[in-house]
């Protein structure tokens, strides 16, 4: 259960002084320091971060020399803390409330936010900006006065930082901070993509395309294939296939609902969507492509079944990476391929439903967490995730 009598203080509408873990130059270890946040502005609030916990995206954009990588900056977004002060028009929360911050925006307003079609806000789109989402600014400074940028709207590696109300959603207080943050982004986006996006049904058939490739891909692939396998298994699947070059992978994944396990370095003369075919007659009914790999997407839409068949994009492949698509198998062959930002999530109104499902221990949050540590022994961590050698990693801030 969170605490909800950790101390703020009186720190509403003045800079407070915390530390970070600043991210100075690209691929170095991140810098313990002091910094400064600013009060929010209107629309925004001021949390003062519970737990974080770390993702791989957090991985891939501290190694990045050239936009949108950008230095110094405050990584992290993945997250829960309690709200220390809201600017003005925030009428929706109020000091003291337990919130998970999240990158996506829900503004509730604009046509797609008030659709039930997509969660692809158009007042605040989704961008890998180094600002706050409404004016291009940063809420924080080092103690020299150089600008810190934000990450992902978020900014979690921060024992305080400031988020846009329409990125924030509140919290049952029952369930735990060290459980709460992976709501945040990972869990849900891959319970989203089988509930939301792909809309499995009982009974279907799944093929999930990754599940620890080689390096340091290991820890993103299989992060993102079990929090999909997860979404199966709620969704009442009875086929899972996890497809990786990583055999080792396939007792992990059973924890998480995988039945069948693909090597594509053992298919001989077959291709990974001919045995899949064979396997589901006909192809797999849903079909997520976990890694971002353009040559995986079309392996994954093959593996699909005509007429009905879906694959959902999840992984991130390198800028301007193409598809090659006929036009005559996409007419004929009837299937579906669409990509799915957090899983097709609605933060503020999907996200108490899978705190709901932890409580009613439905959704298995407590499975992912492999290690907990203090927030100084984030570089640490970091290795740990590079390393392949955690599944998820919480930082506590106390």
């Amino acid at each position: 259960m969170a605490d909800m009598n950790t101390s703020i203080g009186n720190t509403e509408r003045k800079p407070i002084r915390c530390k970070a873990a600043v991210a100075r130059k690209a691929g170095q270890p991140l810098v313990i320091e002091e910094v400064i946040v600013a009060p929010p502005k209107a629309y925004e609030v001021r949390i003062k971060i519970l737990c974080t916990s770390l993702c791989y995206s957090d991985i891939t954009f501290w190694k990045l020399k050239d936009p949108p990588g950008c230095f110094p900056r405050i990584m992290g977004h993945e997250a829960v803390g309690i709200v220390e002060s809201v600017g003005e028009g925030v009428d929706e929360i109020m000091k003291g409330d337990y919130v998970v911050p999240v990158f996506i925006a829900d503004c509730g307003e604009c046509k797609d936010c008030k659709s039930s079609k997509s969660n692809l806000c158009s007042k605040l789109p989704f961008k890998v900006s180094p600002w706050m989402p409404r004016e291009e600014t940063s809420r924080f400074t080092d103690l020299k006065g150089e600008t810190l940028f934000h990450f992902l709207f978020v900014s979690s590696f921060c024992e305080y930082t400031v988020v846009d109300i329409a990125h924030l959603t509140k919290l049952h207080p029952q369930i735990p901070p060290n459980r709460a943050c992976l709501l945040s982004c990972g869990v849900s986006t891959g319970i989203g993509a089988a509930w939301k996006t792909a809309n499995v049904e009982p009974g279907s058939s799944v093929a999930i395309f990754g599940m620890g490739a080689i390096g340091l891909a290991v820890y993103y692939d299989f992060y993102w294939t079990s929090k999909v396998a997860e979404g199966a298994r709620l969704c009442g699947a009875t086929k899972i296939i996890a497809v990786d070059v990583n055999p080792d992978k396939f007792e992990i994944g059973k924890k998480f609902g995988v039945t069948d396990f693909i090597n594509p370095k053992s298919c001989e003369d077959k291709s990974v969507s001919q045995i899949i075919c064979e396997m589901t007659d006909g192809g797999a009914d849903y079909c997520f492509e976990c890694v971002g790999m353009s040559t995986l997407v079309e392996e994954a839409y093959a593996s699909c079944r005509k007429g009905w068949g879906k694959t959902v994009v999840l992984g991130v492949d390198k800028p301007g990476s193409q598809l090659s698509l006929t036009s005559a198998n996409v007419l004929c062959s009837g299937k579906t391929l669409t990509g799915a930002l957090f899983g097709g999530l609605k933060a503020k109104s999907d996200i108490p439903i899978l705190v709901k499902r932890y409580l009613d221990k439905e959704v298995r949050l407590d499975d992912f967490v492999s290690h907990e540590m203090k927030f100084d022994e984030i570089n640490k961590a970091f290795n740990l995730l590079i390393e392949g050698k955690c599944l998820r990693c919480v930082l506590w801030m106390d």
